[in-house]
């Protein structure tokens, strides 16, 4: 239906529009989800199918901000403009611009005499925004033959130097009762269970069936000098540059990170510890996402207030039941638990570059299962757009 209606804005919106004539996938998710349909106000249009009722409020929404959303797709063709001519190359200019041009869209119209103006500044705020830490420098930190012979030398030398996790494995019932009690969390992090957790990584396959790696045993990463977003390997797959790439092409996020030579070598440093991760913390609460993703297979019995949350938590979701049913499923109970997993340590990941506290563990795994979801949402509504739901 979104696709239908979109349609019906005809060539003004091709900017924002795929080969088909329907909304790009980033239209959807950065410009008529939160900005259009806005589901915080209108819970009745966030779901993968909308009920009969609805379809004309949704069809009026999309109709009445029609003018606005042309005028969108031509800001974003003044902003790419402005872009080349600050001879910026990194980030994806969808990520980075369609808001600001939904917002000037509302708040100045279609682009008028001063458009180029307005556009250099638009570009230069969000570049600038990032601060140090941005895509180029990076590339020109690991390539340039001084600092990169170093930082393989570096790289080689972490992982040479590792050892294997000792101690015990943690009981799963303790890792599982931390999701809800502070003070066994608090009790594990200082016996180290994240890191005793992760010992068994190491094992053939271990890594590989929970969704890390395509590899038997996890291997040492390249360095690496690109990364494209469309096609991210699975995180111990990632090289030194990639998952740097991965984490702070948001400028909001490049903020809070360290300037680029600090972040690449504590890149080097992580990337040969336990779970792949600096912090205990987050290591502890990958063994927690571990244990508690039990429950996202129906068969198996679960009784931790954590997994039964869980599993409420995914069973209630009507289009995620819908994408496990649909023919040439590619979402089954395994790999739905393995990008429950690479979720969560992307996120575990992101917040140890910008120096964020893991904070609330049930709020994080919730947080990552959420992505998951959403990611079964799209998977319905591209089937349906296509007609093979």
């Amino acid at each position: 239906m979104i696709a239908e209606e979109w349609r019906e804005l005809g060539a003004s919106v091709a900017a924002l529009s795929n080969r088909d004539g329907g909304p790009l996938a980033r239209t959807v998710k950065l410009v008529l989800d939160p900005l259009v349909l806005r589901p915080a106000l209108h819970p009745h249009l966030g779901g993968a199918v909308v009920a009969g009722e609805h379809v004309g409020e949704l069809r009026a929404l999309i109709a009445a901000a029609g003018p606005a959303l042309a005028a969108a797709a031509a800001w974003f063709g003044v902003l790419k403009q402005a872009r080349r001519r600050a001879r910026i190359t990194g980030g994806n200019p969808q990520d980075s611009y369609f808001q600001r041009c939904y917002e000037l869209a509302v708040t100045k119209g279609p682009p008028g005499p001063d458009a180029d103006r307005v556009a250099d500044a638009v570009v230069a705020e969000i570049r600038d925004a990032g601060g140090e830490v941005t895509v180029e420098r990076l590339r020109a930190h690991v390539t340039d033959p001084a600092t990169g012979a170093e930082l393989a030398a570096l790289l080689a030398a972490a992982w040479t130097a590792r050892t294997p996790p000792r101690g015990p494995a943690p009981d799963p019932e303790a890792v599982l009762a931390a999701l809800t009690d502070q003070e066994v969390f608090d009790r594990l992090v200082a016996a180290g269970a994240g890191t005793a957790a992760a010992a068994g990584l190491e094992s053939p396959g271990v890594a590989r069936d929970l969704g890390l790696t395509g590899q038997d045993v996890p291997a040492q990463p390249a360095l690496g000098h690109r990364a494209t977003k469309r096609a991210m390997p699975m995180p111990f797959d990632r090289s030194v540059f990639e998952r740097l790439f991965a984490a702070f092409t948001s400028a909001r996020h490049r903020e809070r990170m360290p300037a680029v030579p600090a972040l690449v070598r504590d890149e080097i440093s992580r990337c040969a510890q336990p779970w792949q991760l600096a912090e205990e913390r987050g290591r502890l609460a990958m063994a927690a996402g571990r244990a508690a993703s039990s429950a996202l297979d129906p068969a198996e019995p679960v009784t931790a207030p954590a997994q039964l949350r869980m599993r409420r938590r995914w069973q209630r979701e009507p289009y995620v039941q819908r994408a496990l049913r649909m023919p040439a499923s590619d979402a089954g109970v395994t790999e739905v638990r393995q990008a429950y997993l690479r979720r969560l340590w992307s996120r575990l990941h992101g917040r140890e570059l910008r120096a964020e506290d893991v904070g609330q563990l049930r709020d994080l795994l919730d947080g990552a299962l959420r992505s998951v979801i959403l990611d079964q949402r799209d998977r319905v509504k591209a089937a349906l757009a296509a007609g093979t739901a």
